[in-house]
This record gives C-alpha cells, structure tokens and sequence, in this order.
C-alpha cells in the first residue's frame, strides 16, 4: 500500500555447474533418478516451490543426456541457460504461444525429449502425457509440497488417472537450505532438542559430524556460503502406478513409497547435517 515492490532474481550461469552429479543427491536417489530418466519414453516430474533449484536440475538431466543423435526440444518461460545443439523455444503468451500450444507444434519435430518448464494448465499436463505414452520423454516441473503429492495434482488438474499411472516414471521434490561455511564452521554436539526433531537414530548421531555457524569474512559474517539441495525421489513403481489409477490418497502412496526406500525430505536434510553441509535449524526452516 506505500507504493511498488520490486523483487531482482540474479541468475550467476558462471557459478553453476550443470553436472548432474554435483547436485548433491545422495546415492540411492541418483540411481532411481538416472535409471528413470534415461528411458526412451516416460514422464520426468521436478517439484517445489519457486527458487527451490528445479531449473538446474533439469538444465542438468538434459545436459547427462544430450549428444548430437538426439533430437531435444525445450519450452521455457523464460529461457535462462542456453545450451548449444538443443532447441529452446521462448513462451510468448502475448502472442499466443502458450505452453500447450508450443508442446503441440513441437511434437510435429519429432523430439526424442522433450522439456516444459512449467504445468501449469490441465491443457498443458494432458499433451505432456500424452506425449510422454507416444514415444517420447518429457521433463517438467510441478509446484507441489512432496513428491507424492504430484500425483494427485494431476489428477487434481483434470487428468485421467490412468493416463498419470501408466506415464509417470520418477517424480523428484527439492529444496535449498544455505550450505555451511567451509571456512568457519566448527564441530557441534547436537542438543537434545536438535536431536529429537531430526528424528534421526541415536546410532546415527554417533556417527555423523554436525556442525554449526560460526561467522567470517569469507561468509560476510553469516556462517552460511552457498546452497545445498536437499531431494525426495519417488520411483514409480508397478504398485504406485495402481494406486494412482485407483486415486489413492498422497499420503497412503507416501507411505508406500517410504517402505520401498524412498527417503523424504527432511530425513534426506539430516543426513546432510550429519555430513556438516547444513543445520538443523536450516532443514526445519525449509522441510515439514
């Protein structure tokens, strides 16, 4: 009410590293991730909030996979690396070229991938489907709180629940937590407080080294540098595919999806404390 607000997003392309790798996905969930999105066809999903690093990884998946037999077409609003020997189309609502509509002529380019930025239509998410059960793999992001919780968004959006189950391969939930100073953190023994709201295991604690911010000139006083992010990979499975046909519940597929292995956020979080990337404090600011 006392006047505009002005919000300046800076994208540094010098300091980011499109290496799928350097993402910092623990071990079991690159594996799930990479055996998804390296399928010939399917539906590639990355959730979150805005700013939580989607476009990285993606940016990143596409980079693992491209090479000069394959033909990638990306749809973006708007386009912000750009990538030699792939095709990257603007979005221009003004003119009419919506997501839907660019999705719709690029598919006639034949594409053995395909990247949209964002879903965020019914229109949108029934063509990317439809797309990724014809022969193609398809990227794209999703603004949902977990993993499975994209799910049900689809078919919140309108989409047949068996075209979700018989087309999403891996969906992966991401956020940024500030990255301890390597300069100035020092050794932490974790209070009983921390220690109970990281729901981590006594055996656990014992074995890993938490840290907490100290303040330098490196980190201009903050003792945080950088980001880290934190992942929750939910592999499709058989199982999973039915129940998103069956419309289950996001949190009956969750707990499926966690006695196969999947591990959640926070859990993901706290295994990055006990490895002195992050805190507590910072896990718990930005995971439930």
């Amino acid at each position: 009410m006392w006047g505009e607000k002005i919000v300046m997003r800076i994208l540094d392309q010098s300091s980011t590293a499109l290496d799928i790798k350097a993402l910092g996905m623990s071990e079991r969930n690159l594996e799930v991730y990479h055996c998804a999105y390296t399928q010939p066809y399917g539906l590639a999903l990355i959730t979150g909030p805005t700013g939580s690093g989607k476009s990285t990884t993606l940016y990143s998946t596409i980079q693992d996979v491209a090479n000069p037999g394959v033909n990638i077409i990306t749809v973006e609003d708007p386009v912000e690396y750009r990538l030699p020997g792939i095709n990257q189309v603007q979005v221009n609502n003004q003119a009419g070229l919506t997501f839907a509509k660019a999705l719709r002529s690029i598919l006639r380019s034949d594409p053995d991938i395909a990247l949209i930025g964002e879903i965020r239509d019914a229109e949108t998410a029934t063509i990317a489907i439809e797309a990724a059960l014809t022969g193609h793999m398809v990227f794209s992001t999703l603004h949902t709180n977990d993993a499975a919780s994209a799910v049900t968004r689809l078919g919140e959006m309108g989409v047949e629940p068996f075209l979700v189950g018989t087309a999403l391969d891996v969906v992966v939930a991401q956020r940024l937590v500030r990255r301890l100073c390597s300069q100035c953190k020092e050794p932490h023994q974790l209070t009983p407080e921390e220690a109970e709201s990281s729901a981590l295991s006594w055996e656990q604690l014992e074995q890993g080294d938490a840290y907490r911010p100290v303040g330098c000139s490196a980190c201009a006083g903050t003792g945080y540098r950088g980001r880290a992010a934190v992942h929750e990979v939910l592999d499709v499975t058989p199982e999973i595919s039915r129940m998103a046909v069956q419309q289950a519940s996001s949190m009956e597929i969750q707990d499926v999806a966690t006695r196969n292995g999947m591990r959640s956020l926070r859990q993901d979080g706290m295994d990055k404390v006990l490895q002195g990337l992050t805190t507590v404090e910072e896990v718990l600011r930005v995971v439930v």
